[in-house]
């Protein structure tokens, strides 16, 4: 990698909110937080930024998608009431590219609209 890049892991809400069945799944998210930190430290001589970004419900195609029952329970999760696009994710990773950004580093940020909070 180029001096000055930046790097963006993509971890998830189940490191921080326990859900019954996903614990392996969930351990590597986790472990990926600490790497990234860790990133930060070990690459911030060659101004290289490292964070990662944790999100929560997500309409994807992920384990199948989800059904209107579940996005339903979901939504009533949020803060703001309704499961996230894919785009609300990819927004937060192309701010975290751009250059005015440039002091965010060993961040892990949520994307999950106020997901049990």
């Amino acid at each position: 990698m180029a001096d000055g890049g930046h790097i963006v892991n993509v971890t998830s809400a189940t490191s921080r909110v326990a859900t019954a069945g996903v614990a392996p799944y969930a351990s590597f998210k986790g472990g990926l937080e600490v790497l990234t930190r860790y990133m930060a430290k070990e690459f911030g001589e060659r101004r290289i930024r490292a964070n990662s970004i944790a999100p929560g419900p997500i309409r994807t195609v992920l384990g199948g998608g989800l059904s209107e029952e579940f996005e339903a329970v979901l939504a009533g999760q949020t803060a703001l009431g309704r499961v996230g696009e894919p785009d609300d994710v990819g927004c937060m990773v192309a701010s975290l590219l751009w250059d005015e950004n440039c002091w965010i580093n060993a961040q892990n940020i949520e994307i999950g609209g106020g997901y049990i909070i």
